[in-house]
This record gives C-alpha cells, structure tokens and sequence, in this order.
C-alpha cells in the first residue's frame, strides 16, 4: 500500500472537523435556528458567508464542481433569510456544539493546528483567505474548527486549480471522480451536484473523447495517471502549512487530532455529497 504523503494525511484528519458543519445534525440544527431551513441553505450561505453577500458568480466559480443552476438556486436569494455574519455565528455555534462532544483537552490540538492554518498561502486562495481574515474565536473547540476550515478550504482552492490545469470542467470533475469508481455512485454524486441527465452524458462523452473514460463508463489508464498527477499537485500546493509547523509538531498535531477526527465521523451522515468516506 503506497504510504500517504504528510500532506494527505494531514487532510483527512482536519476534514473531517472542518465537515460536521454541514453533516452533523447539531451543526444542521443550528442553522436552522437562524432560519436556514434545507440542507442546501446552510451548506451554501455557511460555506460562503466569508466572501459576504455575495450573489452566485463568485460562489459558481470557488465552488467549481455544481452546475451553474443550483447554485443561482441557492444565490443570492439565501441573504434575503439570513446575513452573512449571522451565518458565520451560526457555523461556528454548530461546530462548537459537536466538538464539545469530544471528551478530551482540544487546547494543544487547537493551538498546533492554528499554527498551521496561519501559515497558508493567501494568493490564489479565495476560500482560503476568506475564511484566513475572519477573527479567530478565543475557545479551543473555536479555535480547533476555525483552522480547519481554513485549511480544508485552503488546500480545495489547490485542487481546483489543479483541476483546471487538466481542462475539466465542473461536470468533468464530478463524472472523472465517479468514473475513478468504476462508475458507482452516479445516482447520488450528480444530483447532488445538480447536473441534469443530458449534461452528465455530455461531461461523460467529452471524458470518453479524451480517452480517459471507456464504452462501460470506467476510468481508463490515463483517467488514473491524471488522477494521481492531480492529488499530487493538490498536495505540493497545500505543503507550506506542514512545513511551517515542522515535522515534530505536524506529528504531534496528528496523534492529537487522530481520535477527534475519528470521533467527528462518526457523527456525520454517510453517504454525503463531499464524498468523505464513513469511518472504518
């Protein structure tokens, strides 16, 4: 089994602390207490309140893989409902509610990771620096949740880049994925992304032209190889955080977060449209 880089590791121990937000049913609770009722409302006004009541274009564009009328859906009628800061509250209310839940000290977690999250790239990260600039909160549970959000998104802005030095679109980047899958879970990953029938069957042609998707839907050898090329360009362009807080300190905030990492799955709902796995 190829080892995973520090930098992937690292992600799939922060990503699940920055996801309760929209997958753990006290973050979706508080949401709806600001007056967001529907999954779909508190997923787009919380994930891009830190650019502010801004209307679909910039949300279309640093969301990428969501077919343009879901999002115009969503923007800007959700700030007609709710203020971007009263989104912000209630993100981080919600996040702080699930990690509580976690019965161990989050102060030295919360303080290495914030380390990191400090030292991210701020140009070519929309995301990323959005959510850089907002105020950090004063408690650790705060703390924990606000690195990992700019991190996670931090190292999204990375990936979309890298998704478009490859040219895929956002349909492509959504049917390439369930196509690495051998095909599974078409059912679930295009609504809810929102492409219709006839736009998934296009992305999936234009795939197929680029000889990365075979006659029965599955990724060929050079959908993989772009695969790999893609994560590990995601990777090198999430790196300066983890070199920053150095070795010793990334491996001690990885022991750390571990069992919180494991603890936040298991209260997310499985499947979600993020795609992160369930818990093993």
């Amino acid at each position: 089994m190829t080892e995973l880089s520090i930098e992937r590791r690292m992600w799939s121990l922060f990503e699940p602390v920055h996801a309760i937000t929209y997958f753990a049913d006290d973050a979706l609770g508080a949401f709806e207490a600001a007056g967001l009722r529907g999954f779909w409302r508190g997923y787009f006004a919380g994930r891009s309140a830190p650019l502010g009541a801004v209307p679909a274009g910039p949300v279309l564009a640093a969301f990428y893989g969501f077919a343009p009328r879901m999002v115009t859906r969503a923007l800007p009628d959700v700030w007609t409902r709710i203020t971007p800061e009263a989104a912000l509250a209630a993100r981080l209310d919600g996040a702080r509610r699930v990690l509580l839940r976690v019965d161990a000290d989050l102060t030295e977690v919360a303080r290495l990771l914030r380390t990191a999250a400090e030292a991210v790239d701020l140009h070519g990260r929309v995301l990323g620096a959005a959510n850089a600039m907002l105020p950090w909160p004063e408690d650790p549970a705060g703390v924990l949740w606000q690195a990992a959000t700019i991190l996670r998104e931090h190292r999204g802005d990375g990936h979309v880049a890298a998704l478009l030095v490859h040219q895929l679109d956002g349909a492509e980047s959504i049917a390439w994925r369930v196509a690495l899958r051998d095909g599974d879970g078409r059912e679930f990953y295009q609504p809810a992304r929102g492409w219709t029938d006839e736009e998934w069957d296009a992305a999936t042609e234009r795939l197929r032209s680029r000889g990365w998707v075979d006659a029965d839907g599955k990724a060929t050898g050079p959908a993989r190889e772009a695969y790999t090329a893609i994560e590990a360009t995601t990777d090198a362009l999430a790196a300066t955080p983890w070199r920053v807080l150095g070795t010793d300190a990334t491996a001690r905030c990885a022991e750390l977060l571990r069992p919180v990492a494991v603890r936040m799955s298991q209260l997310l709902r499985h499947p979600n449209p993020i795609g992160l796995p369930a818990p093993a």
